[in-house]
């Protein structure tokens, strides 16, 4: 068996193994399973049942080449205000679910059935009423509107469309329709961080701005100021936006992503 000290020796014992596997010979004891660099992270493409999460040491999740593994980074809790409010809903919402009649619950449940929807893996996943629940009125805070105690059976709303968009650093703007916003309903604007204009991939969107009925469906430079700093040409931002109801129906996402000029 190999010791791996060093990255150049894992490259080396990775080509070795490579040579041995193409001369059809067993490499099993050559290549450790999970190996630990100060400072660095070797990810790990696999064909492997599908599966996303943490364990032990090991993180697996999915690309658009595949599955793969990585090191498990050590999670960064700054505490934000944004994270106090989200803990705060689920709290709230929780004992919210508590105060139901068995009746609301049951149709919560039944609802939820009815609903599933797709996770990272694009698996479909039924949640627990409870859960769907605190997913829709968290939507709601989200959006400025009353929470509710029973689901909307209706289909939701058409999503948005793209209007205008203007991606100078001066007059940074998108613009949706239809505009104003509809009665009894908040549109919701979210973002990715900035990133290189290079990027075609992204996964982390944070709320951005929220504008009420009656308001102008338009997302401005300011609004990105406050939330990301001052704009820069050649950032890349990936924005979506969706309209939340005061009955908790949400429309599909409609997605852009722009470069700064």
């Amino acid at each position: 068996m190999f010791a791996v000290r060093s990255y150049k020796t894992f490259v080396l014992t990775n080509r070795l193994a490579c040579g041995l596997l193409r001369c059809g010979l067993d490499v099993a004891g050559i290549v450790p399973t999970a190996i630990l660099f100060r400072n660095e992270s070797v990810a790990m493409k696999l064909l492997d049942v599908p599966q996303s999460g943490s364990q032990a040491g090991t993180t697996s999740s999915r690309n658009r080449f595949g599955q793969y593994q990585r090191s498990r980074a050590t999670p960064v809790n700054p505490n934000s205000p944004a994270q106090q409010s989200a803990r705060n809903r689920l709290t709230q919402f929780s004992i919210g679910w508590r105060g139901l009649t068995d009746a609301q619950r049951a149709a919560w449940a039944s609802y939820a059935l009815n609903h599933p929807f797709n996770d990272a893996l694009g698996q479909q996943v039924f949640l627990t009423g409870h859960q769907t629940y605190i997913g829709i009125n968290s939507a709601l805070a989200n959006g400025g509107l009353a929470a509710v105690v029973n689901p909307d059976l209706t289909a939701p709303p058409a999503a948005s469309t793209l209007g205008a968009v203007v991606t100078t650093v001066a007059g940074f703007s998108i613009t949706l329709a239809p505009s104003p916003v509809p009665a009894n309903q908040a549109l919701v604007f979210e973002s990715s961080p900035p990133l290189s204009a290079g990027r075609s991939f992204n996964s982390d969107f944070r709320v951005v701005k929220v504008r009420a009925a009656a308001a102008t469906a338009v997302l401005v430079g300011a609004d990105m100021v406050v939330k990301f700093g001052t704009l820069a040409v050649g950032q890349k931002f990936f924005i979506r936006a969706s309209t939340v109801t005061s009955t908790g129906l949400r429309t599909a996402y409609l997605s852009t992503t722009v470069v700064v000029t």
